[in-house]
């Protein structure tokens, strides 16, 4: 796990220098440098496998290609061999970036099909004068870029981009937007007008000598459930699943440096505890908890932990006393991300870091089986859509509006004011709007003027669009998987991981395992109200009961509450564009229990908490 930076055009080593330096916490353990005809490639190391011989920027023997290189690469043994089949001499004893280069020289552009990881990596090719970039299928390592002015500048996060005087850096008045709708900003924008974020997937080439950039898909998450897969019995799914599964946990075990996993006490994570203690003896698991009950899983995790016989590793918190760090987390974000998790991730991981080097974690599992509580809603929300007029619509969500405020975590009150609010719009729209900041019909008012609602939109309706099967379980599972994966959640963990120098690993998003679930037809995923039906049952041989059986529970904190008691300023002034009068209108109601904005209330404050810095 690293940080990467470089540019071609203007400037000099001293500014390849403080473009790494900008992003020194991804890479602690050592520092690369290489400049020649006005291309530049720095490299920050975090070093975890091949720890004597993985330096970078790393070149072929010949001197023709050069790469800087985040990420881990889980079947470069096996691509290593394969290309000593075909002639090709490693240097390295096992380090994968050096299949990188010799993948390239092999196979193209295209060798990025290829891979089974976690990958952002430009490439130098000194024969056809260009760059190549590429990133992984989810975007879990990311990759920023600019091209202005005769200088093409790329970086692992937007302060490596700032270090540049060629980078732009006003304000996106569209990410704005779009940051509220999502409580993220969706790639291919950034925050930054003309800054943009490789999206996953995608790989790119820019010619030195045209000074053109070319972009392109390599990969796309697309459902074709089977339904032979459906038709027979479960018991050989279940089977294959947990032996997929576990493939993708032994492969991410690979590390010369230590490593343990994440363990919140749910389904997710748990199992992937389970599967590697089958290989780890003495597994480091590592959890924290609270004294907010509605917020501490610690017991659950205790119960696993105690089951599998690991290492187990804990820490209980105030969480009461953890706000303090906020600011300081919030400050060290690339871009505003909304999460309300960000600040429990960062303390687990931080945590996690006094011990060990590496972390897996139950990423992704959610998004590929339905585990979501809107998933469940949809199906009375097509009903309820199709049957009920919009006046009555409007009497009923008055109604709901009226149920007492709880800050609970996930409370009653809570999803039936969201579900109502989201069904005031088209389908395309319901899962953004349950998950988002703001409303549509309020984004007029927050940015003083008129919005466009399909352009703020855009992405989501997109992914709905471009799913080729009918029913809402299957497109609102593109919406999971294509936004809010990779640029909330994985996002999220990254640079919270990435703080304390921790590398975070996804064993559900393993591409065998990801080809695997995007063929189990939606009525094996969400069954009777029950999300995840297959997966748990799959997972059960594994898991105590009691685990199994357990409701979903978020990894969050106590922002309402906290909202109330008037725990985060909000006395500087509205960030551009944002309208005061709006902002002061949603915190009065608030704090006078009148209505719940916690979500626009906690992304406002951050947005303005990131922009002080």
């Amino acid at each position: 796990m690293c940080g990467i930076a470089g540019f071609a055009g203007n400037g000099d080593l001293g500014t390849l220098r403080a473009m790494t330096d900008a992003i020194r916490h991804r890479g602690p353990d050592a520092e690369g440098f290489w400049h020649d005809a006005g291309v530049f490639l720095g490299h920050r190391r975090l070093s975890i496998v091949d720890l004597a011989g993985g330096s970078q920027p790393m070149w072929s023997q010949d001197g023709e290609l050069g790469v800087v290189f985040n990420g881990e690469i889980y079947n470069h043994n096996e691509l290593r061999a394969e290309l000593k089949g075909r002639g090709h001499h490693f240097v390295t004893d096992h380090s994968d970036t050096e299949v990188l280069l010799h993948g390239y020289r092999e196979w193209g552009e295209a060798f990025v099909e290829r891979l089974n990881g976690m990958w952002a990596f430009v490439l130098f090719d000194r024969k056809s004068r260009s760059l190549f970039g590429s990133r992984d299928r989810f975007g879990k390592k990311p990759l920023y870029y600019f091209n202005e002015n005769g200088t093409f500048g790329f970086g692992s996060e937007l302060p490596a981009l700032l270090a540049h005087p060629a980078s732009p850096r006003s304000l996106s008045a569209l990410s704005l937007q779009k940051y509220f709708a999502y409580c993220y900003i969706p790639a291919p924008r950034s925050i930054y007008e003309r800054v943009w974020k490789l999206p996953g997937g995608h790989s790119f080439r820019f010619d030195l000598a045209s000074r053109e950039l070319k972009t392109w898909r390599y990969w796309e998450f697309v459902l074709e459930p089977d339904e032979a897969l459906n038709a027979g019995g479960t018991d050989l799914l279940c089977e294959e699943i947990r032996d997929v599964l576990e493939r993708a946990v032994k492969r991410r075990l690979m590390s010369d440096v230590p490593l343990g996993v994440f363990l919140s006490g749910g389904i997710d994570s748990s199992s992937i505890a389970a599967l590697a203690a089958k290989h780890v003896p003495e597994l480091n698991t590592f959890s924290i908890g609270f004294n907010e009950p509605s917020f501490d899983e610690s017991s659950h995790a205790r119960l696993v932990a105690q089951k599998l016989g690991t290492r187990h590793h804990e820490e209980i918190l105030d969480l009461d006393k953890a706000v303090a760090l906020l600011p300081e987390i919030v400050a060290r974000l690339d871009e505003p991300l909304g999460d309300g998790s960000l600040l429990p991730t960062y303390l687990l991981s931080r945590f996690t870091r006094q011990h060990v080097t590496v972390a897996l974690g139950g990423d992704g599992a959610d998004e590929l089986f339905a585990g979501y509580d809107p998933m469940r809603a949809l199906q009375a929300a097509e009903i309820y859509s199709r049957f009920v007029p919009r006046p009555l619509h409007g009497a009923i969500r008055l109604m709901a509006g009226r149920l007492p405020v709880s800050h609970a975590n996930i409370s009653f009150d809570f999803k039936i004011k969201r579900t109502l609010m989201g069904l005031s719009y088209p389908p395309q729209l319901w899962n953004p709007v349950w998950m988002g900041a703001i409303e549509p019909s309020e984004l007029g008012d927050l940015f003083g003027g008129a919005c466009d609602v399909e352009n703020v939109y855009s992405e989501a309706i997109e992914a709905w669009d471009r799913c080729a099967q009918p029913n809402l379980i299957d497109r609102a599972l593109q919406f999971w998987t294509t936004l809010y994966l990779q640029d909330g959640i994985l996002a999220k963990v990254d640079r919270a991981s990435m703080m304390p120098s921790l590398e975070a690993r996804s064993p559900f998003l393993d591409i065998e395992f990801v080809d695997l679930a995007r063929r189990i037809p939606h009525q094996l995923k969400l069954r009777g109200g029950t999300t995840k039906w297959i997966l748990k049952r799959a997972l059960a041989p594994l898991l105590p009961r009691e685990i199994i059986e357990r409701p979903k529970k978020g990894f969050g904190m106590p922002i309402g509450r906290w909202l109330r008691e008037d725990r985060f300023d909000f006395s500087a002034p509205a960030p551009a564009p944002v309208s005061r009068a709006f902002l002061d209108g949603k915190l009065a109601a608030h704090r006078n229990g009148k209505s719940d904005e916690r979500l626009f209330l906690w992304c406002a404050w951050l947005l303005n908490r990131w922009m002080q810095k």
